[in-house]
């Protein structure tokens, strides 16, 4: 394949970065009831359509993008000053986002037949306690998806061929959604937060200001240009 073929592929994996911010805003943005506070409630919202197509297309479509935009990224910094940075964050951003597949899949399909069941009058399948397997993997996942967010906001601020303001949106938004996020639900309310649609916007406004840069920059790059910083 010829440079501008692979070119081509790279800016189009780049744009899989806002678009999986804005399915993880939308999968975010109802607030899931307290389970413990209000079981009747959450049993409601789990058990719902809306739940079940957020979650399958929102959370586990959303993990699909961000896995091929992510490694389109590490592509395209592979050549710049945070070259291995940028490979390094990659690989685990894109692991914690496959161990996380695993845990959405569980949350779309499996949740939702734990509250019909409360609905339907058995009580005590909220007794039910997942394995410590399940939560070591959500855990590990969380903590790659952070980092590596993290990492690459970084690589992109080092790059020298990307604005480095949209690195650090990027790595801000892994603050918002993971830490004061994802974490922080699971310990309060067990659902989602605001700062996690929160999170997502940022993750928008940075991924297409990534994908438009490095766009622009490929295109002189291909046309022998000097590229221009941004």
């Amino acid at each position: 394949m010829t440079r501008v073929g692979i070119d081509a592929w790279i800016r189009a994996g780049l744009l899989a970065l806002p678009v999986y911010g804005l399915l993880t805003m939308w999968s975010t943005w109802d607030a899931q009831p307290d389970q413990v506070a209000d079981p009747e409630a959450w049993a409601q919202y789990v058990s719902s359509t809306g739940y079940v197509v957020d979650h399958a297309l929102g959370a586990i479509g959303g993990a699909v993008l961000a896995i091929l935009g992510v490694f389109a990224l590490g592509c395209f910094l592979s050549g710049s000053r945070a070259g291995r940075l940028g490979l390094g964050a990659m690989v685990a951003t894109v692991a914690g986002h496959a161990l996380g597949l695993a845990i959405g899949g569980v949350s779309a399909f499996a949740t939702p037949a734990v509250g019909r069941a409360y609905l339907a009058g058995i009580t005590e399948v909220m007794r039910i306690e997942f394995p410590t397997g399940m939560i070591v993997v959500f855990a590990l996942a969380v903590l790659l998806m952070f980092v590596g967010n993290v990492l690459l906001g970084w690589a992109v601020w080092r790059s020298g061929i990307l604005p480095k303001w949209a690195g650090a949106t990027w790595a801000l938004s892994a603050v918002l959604f993971y830490v004061l996020g994802a974490v922080l639900g699971a310990a309060t309310t067990g659902g989602s937060l605001p700062t996690q649609p929160l999170g997502a916007a940022l993750m928008v406004v940075s991924g297409a200001w990534i994908a438009w840069s490095a766009g622009r920059r490929s295109v002189h790059a291909t046309l022998g240009a000097s590229a221009p910083h941004v």
